[in-house]
């Protein structure tokens, strides 16, 4: 069962991740951060389907990684976890069309590697 949330998390954390960096783009540049500008921020974030979709897909994440801890360590929680941080490069490259360099690629491969160690206990 352990397994089956963290792949859950890993799922709705890359998914989350992903539709907040599209939605923002799609936003634009955020410039006053003063109480009129995040008002009018707040209120145009509250109407971008992508943001909307994206803080969905956190929560759902959060809410299963509540379930985790109340099953495994959270020395073992987060570091499986963090296998999400794989996937957000592989589609953050190829879905959003970033320019990921060689020293990106090779932290969340070295991350990927520290999950599978998790999986050998």
């Amino acid at each position: 069962m352990r397994w089956v949330l963290v792949l859950v998390i890993i799922a709705c954390n890359t998914t989350g991740d992903l539709l907040n960096a599209y939605g923002m783009r799609e936003q634009g540049r955020v410039r006053d951060l003063h109480l009129s500008g995040l008002r009018r921020l707040l209120r145009a974030l509250s109407r971008n389907r992508f943001v909307l979709g994206g803080i969905a897909a956190m929560a759902v994440a959060f809410f299963a990684l509540l379930a985790l801890l109340s099953i495994a360590d959270l020395s073992f929680a987060v570091p499986a976890t963090a296998g999400s941080y794989l996937f957000e490069t592989i589609l953050a490259k190829f879905l959003l069309k970033e320019d990921v360099r060689w020293q990106r690629w090779l932290g969340a491969v070295l991350v990927a590697c520290g999950v599978g160690l998790l999986s050998l206990q």
